[in-house]
């Protein structure tokens, strides 16, 4: 099975520097088929770099290795007679390509000929056209490779919402004409399908996360969105901020998810992986790549959000599900609906916000919801509270986070709680846990809030974007890492239990009122026996915040595949609109991704090398020969801006000092040219070290 896999990326990666190749061997055409037509002498027209392994002349035939030096005795003797003195090379290191005209070599702008066919003796208009050819083919063969992928068809995903991440700006944004359509809650909802995007249509999601990613700090996205069930589009602007994980700008939505779990059609370590995911979700016995064919009394459903929709009317009753799995068996589980929490922006150290997820104030601590090899092999395990995390006892997710970054490149210290063989809550020993340059230790963080009544404390963090906060009076009077036993003397076992009686006791409290609830706890790590009490006050504005809360979907959305449809033209004509359309949009897009860098909003680390070029290359040549080409089309018209930018060394850089020599009558300086190629070269290499160096972390260690 490894050896299948490491075979199918050799190949894909084969297939990916085979077409980025083609992409180059194109733009050297231009250069080529426009050298030709202007008269001027071509000396080598490569595939690759480096020696040739065959070559070809007209007049002298295929040779083993270059034909150069039989051509050049051949003149010498006067012998030369039909030859070509363009040699046709396949070299040594297939990666790209290169056109070598008589007097121009990019690297020594001080070479010379004074043939009348050489490339100084070639009028400066005609130059421009030469070097602007290979980028004009290249917009071209990505125009052509558009229609192609539009003609056949592209699978991706609709501009329809699946996730919507709590206390994301895309949940927090009430509709502008809510109250017009009898809208109350704020926010995008799953199955929410977006028909217009800044006063266009989109294509696809991709077309949503790009405009965002690529969109101006503070700066609004218009949304128009169709909902089920309202007479009229709803109108959001949203104002996007940045992903502490991707540090892109984003409104918190994922895809719209199809009916399908998610599976890998036939590889059974990532099945069994699947599984253990599936059953900690609560879906036991439920295969891979089942499908939902039940929610509650929700039957046929059209898409997962048939699951938000069971929930929220179940007042927290379990809720049957039913899924087929790809053989035909029925598999039925019953799940108990959790409902939304309170959600208060705090915002991190490092400037970065972060959501505390709570009811009342009560706050799970942090814990481990699933150890990868750098925590393992410091000791961590799956299912670990941490009980002392850096400087802070029993931290919250944010809290915890935010002491984990502050230690980048360092060790922290760290105490966990975990089970004992005897079922006995203990402590671990202090370790020294190494913490990445990226600030992570490398685990997937969890929080007790569905597992223990472990309670953190809530941290000392500046509120961000308005955030006010209503807990239970008297609250902070509960020790970190006190585990609730009780709640008004019903016994609860995790926190989630503990949040549903308090919004039972804020259902059936009078508006205006108040009450006292009693808890009872033992203290951290504390014998169970001798519980301690702590009254607490219910004030009637938390009651009201409590009884607003919702019933979420039992099953993470997470858990389905992607829904897909074909973006496919119906006619040639349509393909072409298509495909220009495409074209114009990744040119745009390319220009202002060089602006975002200048604004901030788009990083150095986002940018990628030939390393990161074919690491993704390999992920989307899994999804078939459209997206290869869909990919070499994009990577065309990229070549073709960044080589047509007003640098040196590049064709733009040509193109300025063509353009003065056409207007002044004389080439810029040799010492200038020199200068400015020196600068070109140091440029543009410490600009490859650097993103090489990004694309060489980001494989390895993120």
């Amino acid at each position: 099975m490894i050896l299948s896999s490491a075979i199918s990326t050799v190949l894909d990666l084969a297939t990916v520097i085979a077409g980025f190749s083609l992409i180059i061997l194109i733009h050297e055409l231009g250069h080529f088929l426009a050298a030709r037509w202007a008269g001027i002498r071509v000396l080598a027209f490569a595939l690759g770099f480096g020696p040739a392994i065959v070559s070809y002349r007209k007049g002298l035939g295929v040779r083993a290795g270059s034909s150069g030096e039989e051509y050049a005795a051949a003149v010498r003797a006067g012998n030369a007679g039909t030859m070509s003195p363009t040699e046709y090379r396949w070299n040594i290191l297939p990666l790209g390509g290169y056109v070598k005209m008589l007097g121009q070599e990019d690297d020594n702008p001080g070479a010379r000929s004074s043939e009348p066919d050489s490339y100084q003796n070639c009028k400066p208009w005609k130059r421009m056209i030469v070097i602007s050819a290979g980028v004009v083919m290249n917009v071209l063969a990505a125009a052509v490779l558009f229609v192609v992928v539009f003609s056949v068809g592209l699978k991706t995903e609709p501009a329809t919402i699946g996730q919507v991440l709590p206390g994301s700006p895309a949940a927090t944004t009430l509709a502008s004409n809510a109250s017009e359509l009898g809208v109350t809650e704020p926010g995008l909802r799953p199955g929410d399908r977006i028909v217009m995007m800044n006063g266009r249509p989109p294509d696809s999601f991709k077309d949503l996360s790009i405009t965002v990613a690529m969109g101006a700090r503070d700066e609004a996205v218009v949304l128009d969105v169709l909902r089920s069930g309202l007479p009229k589009n709803l109108r959001f602007e949203i104002v996007p901020k940045e992903d502490p994980q991707t540090r892109l700008l984003s409104i918190g939505v994922g895809p719209g998810q199809s009916l399908e779990l998610e599976g890998d059609g036939g590889d059974a370590a990532v099945n069994a992986a699947l599984r253990d995911i599936y059953a900690r979700a609560g879906l036991q016995g439920v295969e891979p790549g089942s499908v939902l064919t039940r929610a509650g009394t929700i039957t046929n459903p059209s898409s997962p959000a048939a699951l938000l929709e069971a929930a929220r009317t179940s007042n927290g009753a379990p809720i049957e599900i039913a899924f087929r799995s790809p053989s035909g068996t029925e598999t039925t589980v019953a799940l108990n609906p959790p409902h939304q929490t309170m959600l208060a922006r705090v915002l991190l150290p490092d400037s970065t916000e972060a959501g505390l997820e709570h009811v009342a104030g009560l706050l799970p601590v942090m814990a481990i919801e699933k150890a990868h090899t750098p925590a393992l092999a410091a000791g961590l395990k799956d299912g670990d509270v941490f009980a002392m995390l850096g400087t802070v006892e029993w931290p919250s997710l944010a809290a915890g986070i935010a002491e984990i970054r502050a230690s980048k490149g360092k060790t922290i210290d760290v105490v966990v709680a975990r089970t004992d063989t005897t079922g006995k809550l203990v402590l671990s020993e202090r370790m020294k846990v190494p913490v990445s340059r990226e600030g992570t230790i490398g685990f997937a963080p969890g929080t007790t809030m569905k597992t223990s009544a472990h309670v953190a404390r809530w941290p000392t963090m500046t509120a961000a974007g308005g955030t006010t906060v209503t807990k239970l009076i008297g609250l902070d009077r509960l020790p970190a890492g006190a585990t609730l036993l009780s709640v008004a003397g019903t016994r609860v076992q995790t926190l989630s239990e503990a949040w549903s009686l308090l919004r039972d006791k804020a259902l059936v409290l009078d508006p205006g009122a108040s009450r006292r609830v009693t808890l009872s706890f033992s203290r951290p790590i504390g014998p169970i026996d001798t519980p301690e009490t702590l009254e607490v006050e219910l004030t009637s504005e938390l009651a009201q915040g409590l009884r607003s809360l919702a019933w979420e979907s039992p099953v993470p959305m997470s858990l389905f595949a992607p829904e897909q449809f074909l973006l496919k033209s119906d006619s040639l004509a349509g393909a072409l609109a298509m495909g220009i359309r495409e074209t114009h949009r990744v040119m745009v897009q390319t220009y202002l991704t060089f602006a975002r860098l200048f604004q901030g909003t788009v990083k150095v680390e986002h940018l990628k090398g030939p390393v990161g070029i074919a690491h993704v290359g390999t992920l989307i040549a899994d999804r078939g020969i459209i997206w290869v080409l869909f990919f070499m089309a994009v990577i065309s018209v990229n070549l073709a801006v960044i080589n047509f930018l007003p640098l040196p060394i590049v064709d733009g850089g040509h193109f300025v000092f063509l353009l003065y020599e056409q207007f002044t009558g004389r080439p810029v300086s040799i010492v200038v040219q020199n200068i400015a190629t020196l600068a070109g070269l140091v440029l543009i290499g410490s600009v490859f070290l650097v993103v090489t160096y990004n694309d060489l972390m980001n494989l390895l260690f993120r």
